[in-house]
């Protein structure tokens, strides 16, 4: 964790199977609250942090401390702080793609894999450069520009809502978001990780082998269909692929019944630690 410091929402008894939950871009740990409850009412400890960036104490200055390597070295660090060996892991859009390279790179102390939205990064990185998610990704050369976090700000934040509202967020989701994110800095730590990243970078992981769950939405404007099939290729544990028809990227506050349901049988296969 390099020293920092994360604010989090907790849910659950506190000697129930851990479950770590990774929020995406530009959210917070907020949009995992309908997943927090349905977790703690069926008996687990939730912990979504606010990762890197979101945190106020987790917040460095340098684009180079938003590499994969810390957002994955968080995730260990505060399990770690938590006093957990092993957790089952969840994590959506930006929280899925870390979620991923934890898996591959520290299967040990993953018992089970929930990616919501966000292909394998092998997956995600050949229809970048072989087919539609080229074309679906190109708004990340906007969000790595320097400065970009005030061209979002501009006008009472109307690029940022007009993001929020454009990708299928409800808008009394975006008005509890755009003032959370009207804060320069969390907004800029959040743009971080787009600035750092090597997009499809897959070559520090192992295979996947735990119990996989994998979530896509069909109105997803972000993520496309030829990349979501293409990741059982990349999964060699128990996989289980659920479409989400009619559902847009923010599946979790858009869709948190079916969500709930599928996280909760995906947990339940597996037997109790």
């Amino acid at each position: 964790m390099d020293g920092q410091t994360f604010d989090a929402l907790v849910a659950g008894p506190v000697d129930g199977e851990p479950v770590v939950l990774l929020h995406g871009f530009p959210q917070t740990s907020r949009a995992w609250r309908h997943q927090l409850d349905a977790l703690a009412a069926a008996g687990y400890r939730a912990v979504a942090p606010d990762q890197r960036g979101y945190s106020p104490g987790a917040r460095p200055e340098p684009i180079s401390e938003y590499a994969i390597d810390h957002l994955v070295g968080d995730v260990l660090g505060i399990a770690d702080a938590l006093g957990i060996a092993s957790f089952h892991l969840v994590g959506h859009d930006w929280g899925g793609a870390v979620a991923w390279q934890v898996a591959g790179r520290h299967p040990d102390r993953v018992r089970t894999l929930a990616v919501v939205s966000t292909p394998h990064p092998a997956a995600m990185g050949k229809s970048i450069r072989e087919g539609e998610q080229r074309e679906k990704s190109s708004y990340m050369l906007m969000f790595r520009e320097e400065g970009s976090e005030d061209r979002f700000l501009q006008n009472d934040a109307e690029l940022l809502q007009r993001m929020y509202l454009a990708s299928g967020m409800p808008e009394e989701e975006v008005a509890e978001y755009v003032p959370l994110f009207r804060d320069r800095d969390r907004l800029r730590g959040g743009l971080n990780w787009y600035r750092a990243a090597d997009v499809g970078l897959a070559g520090a992981m192992g295979p996947i082998t735990m119990p996989t769950l994998y979530v896509w939405s069909t109105e997803d404007v972000a993520l496309g269909r030829e990349a979501a099939e293409w990741t059982a290729q990349h999964v060699e544990g128990p996989y289980r692929f659920e479409v989400l028809e009619g559902v847009s990227h923010w599946v979790a506050e858009t869709a948190s019944d079916d969500l709930n349901r599928v996280l909760l049988e995906h947990l339940a296969s597996t037997p109790a630690a």
